[in-house]
């Protein structure tokens, strides 16, 4: 594992850069508004990916490296996430690039999938309905995606089920939000979906 620092027009963001032998694709995975890198789901899929030869960036966002715990605006998680992509992309030496992350992260990487040209979105407990607005769904921001996405959602989770659509199936998994109490399957979802997507060299 290797970690750099990245510089965005928002501060310093930080990637951890897990290598898989022959990797021929990079998943790019960002944490939730209030978490970190080092959580469960993060963890299991970054060990399925390797185990499927794609290579894995774990980000966090330059306000988590500042300390702090609250999200900027939407607008400055995007345009620092794209910063960090270009750098990955060098590392990774120009392979194709899957967005991914959890909660606040998915959320990131569906909106920049299209300016960042990745291949494909992965999502995990994506945050589809505000409990304190449940007018506000953010399935359109899922439905904007054009590439394939895999949403792997808790059947307890407490912000709702996306839909599946034209470019995106669901995996539901015992768990909450916070929470998948079923990593096994949750990595095998993984492992199959990013075979499927990106065919990395076995």
């Amino acid at each position: 594992m290797t970690r750099i620092a990245i510089d965005t027009p928002y501060g310093p963001a930080a990637a951890e850069l897990h290598l898989a032998e022959s990797g021929s694709a990079g998943l790019m995975l960002g944490h939730g508004a209030g978490g970190g890198i080092t959580s469960d789901d993060l963890v299991a899929v970054t060990r399925a990916a390797q185990d499927v030869g794609v290579h894995v960036a774990l980000v966090e966002q330059p306000y988590r490296v500042a300390g702090r715990r609250s999200p900027p605006p939407a607008k400055r998680l995007d345009e620092a996430w794209l910063a960090v992509a270009q750098a990955v992309a060098d590392r990774f030496d120009g392979a194709p690039l899957v967005f991914g992350g959890r909660s606040s992260g998915a959320r990131v990487a569906c909106r920049t999938a299209e300016a960042g040209g990745a291949v494909a979105v992965l999502c995990l407990a994506f945050p589809l309905t505000p409990p304190w607005n449940p007018q506000a769904s953010r399935q359109p921001e899922l439905d904007a995606v054009r590439v394939p996405t895999l949403v792997v959602q808790g059947d307890a989770d407490h912000f709702g089920c996306p839909q599946a659509g034209l470019h995106h199936e669901i995996h539901v998994v015992k768990g909450n939000h916070s929470r998948f109490a079923d990593l096994p399957s949750v990595a095998r979802y993984v492992g199959e979906w990013l075979t499927r997507v990106v065919r990395p060299a076995q």
